[in-house]
């Protein structure tokens, strides 16, 4: 049922946006007169279709990872002589840019309505002050301390954690320091952690806990309140009520905290001291190598906590802050965001090429129907966020200069408008070898990473 799921929740995810991005391509050839023959969501075998009154077919087709947009064109064979003037291939280079740029910018559009949705909506959520700082941590060897409301990251204002999180990101692969500009004390400081290499090989995970500093968290006691059946724990020795006082000498009074430790040794033996019916027991144990989402190796258990009291996870006044946007300032907001995302996007994507973040970040088809499957279990806002940042991710990169990509043949148009003539077919051809590899090369990388991740 799981993949059942899976399945449904990247067909809901990707569908629609899929659906947008080859409307875009249709919507404005038909404004600029350009005669459409298909209209398919898919590709592959033929499931379903529909010839309409304008002679145009729409179809769903068996592969639901892309679509396309069939014009009349000289090129793909011969074309009727009434048809002609209809042709794709007959219109100005610079109709033919702006029939290309639709789908992407359709797909710029969608997450900008998105988030336009989501900000309108009151919610509670918390605020920027640090509510938990990580012993020897990067943030904890610069003076940060639980307390400190962050204001700025490398200058830039922040209100809440979503944008303190996207700057942090934005840093991946860098060296030097990131500076932190918090309340501090009551009085506005600046903090430089420095990094190397930040978010590199090796170093996968969460970007706020590499640098140490992580929003408020409910406090939970140590104590396991269940063990999953044949997991590390169950088999070496852990029981149900046995409180964890120490791993590895290091006291834990945290619940969190202990999990954070643990995730640190996967497949390392480590030593638990554990009180368990009023007695001190020193358990050694192995806990197992288990991937996150992201394929990061890390040390699970298979424990789960006592939980507490629905008010434990309340946030507390001065952690929490109430947030809701007019439509106007909302706009304005998605507009910001989805241009962040854009931007990030394409450095990340450009770090990737020169070597200063792993290929390991490239994920493909199998982690984004796992990740639509997770967020569509917490809700619809976290559904329709993770769409957005999807949404931005499909424009972005068919807008890259990549021959067989919307942004390839953007570039040659270009070129054909400032030259008075097309690109050599000779060019072109080349040019389609170089694109279709680099594609390849990208969709194994992600394939691999994906299967790495379930292993």
């Amino acid at each position: 049922m799981s993949i059942i799921h899976m399945f449904l929740a990247a067909v809901l995810l990707l569908g629609p946006l899929i659906a947008l991005h080859e409307f875009g391509h249709f919507w404005v050839a038909r404004r600029m007169g350009i005669k459409v023959l298909v209209y398919s969501i898919g590709f592959g075998p033929v499931i379903w279709k529909r010839i309409a009154k304008d002679g145009v077919q729409y179809q769903l087709a068996a592969i639901p990872l892309g679509g396309y947009v069939r014009m009349v064109d000289e090129r793909e064979g011969n074309v009727p002589e009434e048809h002609l003037p209809y042709a794709f291939n007959r219109q100005s280079a610079w109709a033919r840019m702006a029939v290309v740029a639709a789908g992407p910018m359709m797909n710029l559009l969608c997450a900008i309505a998105i988030y336009w949705v989501l900000l309108m909506q009151p919610s509670i959520e918390p605020n920027t002050r640090i509510g938990v700082i990580i012993p020897d941590s990067p943030a904890a060897q610069v003076g940060l301390q639980a307390g400190d409301r962050i204001i700025a990251i490398d200058g830039k204002p922040l209100s809440n954690w979503d944008n303190l999180r996207y700057a942090v990101i934005a840093r991946m692969g860098d060296n030097g320091t990131i500076a932190v500009n918090a309340v501090h004390h009551q009085m506005p400081q600046t903090f430089n952690i420095p990094i190397a290499h930040f978010l590199g090989k090796g170093q996968q995970g969460d970007p706020l806990e590499q640098l140490g500093f992580l929003p408020w968290q409910p406090h939970m006691a140590p104590v396991i309140g269940n063990i999953a059946k044949d997991s590390a724990a169950d088999r070496q020795g852990l029981n149900v009520n046995d409180e964890v006082l120490k791993i590895n000498g290091q006291p834990v009074n945290d619940w969190l905290a202990m999990t954070r430790i643990i995730r640190k040794f996967p497949e390392q033996l480590i030593e638990l001291t554990v009180l368990r019916q009023g007695q001190t027991q020193t358990l050694r144990i192995m806990p197992q190598g288990h991937r996150d989402t992201m394929g990061a190796v890390q040390g699970y258990l298979g424990i789960g906590p006592k939980v507490p009291p629905q008010a434990a996870f309340e946030l507390p006044a001065d952690y929490r802050q109430v947030v809701q946007y007019n439509p106007a300032m909302a706009l304005v907001k998605a507009c910001e965001k989805t241009w962040d995302t854009s931007v990030m996007t394409v450095k990340s994507f450009g770090k990737m090429l020169r070597g200063l973040i792993s290929l390991d970040n490239l994920s493909g088809p199998i982690t984004i129907a796992k990740v639509a499957d997770q967020t569509a279990n917490i809700g619809w806002q976290a559904f329709l966020s993770f769409m957005a940042v999807m949404s931005i991710s499909l424009g972005v990169l068919n807008l890259m200069p990549i021959p067989v990509l919307d942004g390839g043949h953007l570039l040659y148009y270009f070129i054909e408008a400032v030259r008075g003539r097309p690109v050599s077919e000779q060019v072109q051809e080349f040019g389609l070898k170089i694109g279709l590899a680099l594609l390849g090369m990208m969709m194994v990388v992600a394939l691999f990473n994906d299967f790495n991740r379930l292993m």
